[in-house]
């Protein structure tokens, strides 16, 4: 059952209080004048601790009490609400930020004192101006008096971090009832004009949860809470996700990101991350999530989203193909190649080697052995190798370890046996192979470890053709025939060129690129984009002698954008300066297409180039 809170009094206490938290925190803000002021008590602080508030914030009082804590009061005036912050970066470290629209005051910003990497906490919270506020963790209670709002909270497993979400919210709440006799209060922070979503982003969290309840192993908190930023935000914490207002109203989040965030409360939030040997977390949980939504819609989406994966790896310079086991956090598109992309697919490829029956057992022997615990790279293979029987040690090695992936391809095919040669040095790899016969085709696996190899299939019947890996079930470099320009080419590049007949294309390449770019006259083999007004592209493409404007996006929308095949060239084409300025914050989601057509900042179509395997005539 889904109800309002009620905007009266809402003063019961909802749990007992747990044991003496390491942080309790009594928090005091005014969105209205950004006013903010803390009581914090450390219960076991060391002699020598420190505490550097952010410089909008001062200590008033220390003292060491007759239990050992130690108290610190301490307050200030925040910052104002900075809507000019590149989500590309970590929102959690950037300043403390108040407005009546909203307040976020993230974990790394120095509105709290943390005495270990690892605690326990309490929050008390007190709003005012009709506002709601919340932190990550166990409701205990809650009430709206004289026109504030106070709620406190405890989180009772380890935490690396505190982050305090505030707005002038709308609260829609129901419990949900799972397998195991749980319940789990269900929450939306919504603003007004998000009402009508509180229903379905409470019906798809439940879902979500139940899901991962089956497949893992129990929901380990007590609450999942969907709350609205004021900002262009998409973050997971414990127990809740912090996504974008304008976010939000996307047709397509509740479909995908939400459930990207319900699985982080299983993988970074329930098993914690061994960042000091690396970040596991992001590709399991695109794993289990974006890409096992597109395994349940059908079996091209799927191989539509590997095929994303091996063409953002392709687009990668050789020098930003760092060995998976360096990925720690996100902040640009290489990472997302790398911790995102190929870990997903590190998780795909382990599931074809071991099963998929020893593959889920791996998952929920993981969760049961570090629940609440640090976890590396290691513990995960440990927990496959148990579940499975096998020596997984060589594959993790291999796929975490060595930077970029293989280049592998058959050389020739003669009768039954296929050569196949890769790159040096050399990566041990199952590939599959597809054999087409007159009136059927197969797919055999081959075992591959050197740099070149010749494989014998056992059949009589000698077939017409063979394709390596159709399906793209392994991480590998792609044939260059299978391999059309994508925006990613560009994104990631090292020394971008621009040619921009526009105040505003320079802008938006400033936003795009990830490196300084250059401005040119003409193509000097570099990655260029050709940015300007529709008349300005038009004559600029004669004038280098490059195709014109696609058929298939002529006219339509406001701005396009597509890469020319068989160049180095991107072309970003709009009607006016308004519909180029409107690309520059939507533009550097979008690597992995190669065409898109855009009303102001929103996509109509989208598409890559199609792909061209390569087919190999068996001889006799």
């Amino acid at each position: 059952m889904t109800r309002w809170l009620a905007a009266a009094a809402l003063g019961v206490s909802l749990t007992c209080a747990a044991a003496e938290p390491d942080l309790a925190l009594e928090v005091r803000l005014d969105p209205a004048s950004r006013e903010f002021s803390a009581v914090a008590e450390l219960a076991r602080a060391p002699r020598d601790f420190r505490f550097t508030p952010h410089e909008s914030l001062a200590v008033r009082k220390v003292a060491r009490l007759a239990s050992g804590k130690l108290r610190i009061e301490y307050g200030g005036i925040l910052p104002a609400l900075d809507r000019s912050i590149d989500f590309r970066g970590v929102l959690q470290a950037r300043p403390p930020m108040a407005s009546p629209e909203g307040s976020f005051l993230g974990s790394g910003s120095g509105w709290y004192p943390q005495a270990a990497p690892l605690f326990t906490y309490r929050v008390q919270l007190r709003v005012t101006g009709r506002q709601k506020a919340l932190v990550a963790g166990r409701l205990l209670s809650e009430e709206e008096r004289d026109g504030a709002y106070s709620a406190t909270f405890e989180y009772t497993a380890p935490a690396d971090g505190i982050d305090l979400m505030a707005g002038p919210y709308e609260v829609r709440e129901r419990f949900l009832s799972l397998s195991n006799g749980k319940r789990v209060r269900l929450r939306t922070y919504f603003f007004s004009d998000l009402a009508a979503l509180a229903e379905p982003y409470l019906d798809d969290s439940a879902r979500y949860i139940e899901r991962y309840h089956k497949a893992i192993g129990a929901y380990p908190f007590s609450e999942f809470s969907v709350v609205a930023s004021p900002l262009p935000s998409g973050f997971g914490m414990p127990t809740l996700t912090y996504i974008g207002a304008q976010v939000l109203k996307l047709p397509f989040i509740r479909a995908t990101s939400l459930g990207h965030e319900v699985l982080h409360n299983w993988w970074g939030n329930g098993v914690l991350v061994d960042y000091a040997r690396g970040n596991w977390s992001e590709g399991l949980t695109t794993f289990m999530a974006d890409y096992a939504y597109k395994e349940d819609e059908s079996p091209q989406a799927a191989r539509d989203m590997r095929l994303g994966w091996l063409r953002d790896l392709a687009a990668l310079p050789a020098g930003a193909q760092r060995p998976l086991a360096s990925f720690r956090s996100r902040a640009h598109g290489a990472d997302a190649v790398l911790g995102y992309g190929k870990s997903a697919m590190l998780f795909f490829m382990l599931r074809d080697t071991i099963g998929e029956e020893a593959f889920a057992r791996g998952i929920r022997r993981f969760w049961e052995e570090k629940r609440f615990k640090a976890a590396s790279w290691d513990d995960l293979r440990l927990a496959f190798e148990r579940a499975s029987g096998r020596d997984l040690k060589r594959f993790f090695t291999q796929w975490l370890e060595r930077p970029g992936a293989p280049r592998a391809r058959i050389a020739s095919a003669h009768r039954n046996q296929v050569t196949f040669e890769q790159a040096r040095p050399a990566f041990s790899m199952r590939l599959p192979v597809e054999l087409e016969f007159d009136n059927r085709s197969e797919i055999r696996w081959a075992e591959l470890d050197g740099e070149k190899q010749t494989v014998t299939f056992p059949f009589k019947e000698i077939p017409r053709t063979v394709r390596l890996d159709p399906d793209l079930r392994v991480y590998r470099l792609l044939e260059p025939e299978e391999l059309p320009p994508i925006l990613r080419q560009w994104i990631v590049a090292k020394s971008p060129a621009l040619i921009s007949m526009s105040p505003a294309g320079r802008a938006l390449a400033q936003r795009l690129f990830e490196s300084p770019y250059r401005e040119v006259s003409q193509p000097d083999g570099e990655p260029l984009l050709i940015v300007g007004l529709h008349a300005d592209v038009e004559a600029a493409l004669r004038r280098l002698g490059l195709p014109p404007r696609p058929a298939m996006l002529a006219g339509k929308g406001t701005a396009q954008v597509w890469t020319i095949g068989g160049t180095r060239v991107a072309v970003v084409s709009a009607r006016d300066e308004a519909a180029l300025e409107a690309l520059a914050r939507p533009l550097p989601h979008y690597g992995a297409q190669s065409w898109l057509a855009f009303d102001g900042a929103r996509v109509l179509e989208r598409g890559a180039w199609p792909l061209a395997p390569r087919t190999v005539p068996v001889t006799e």
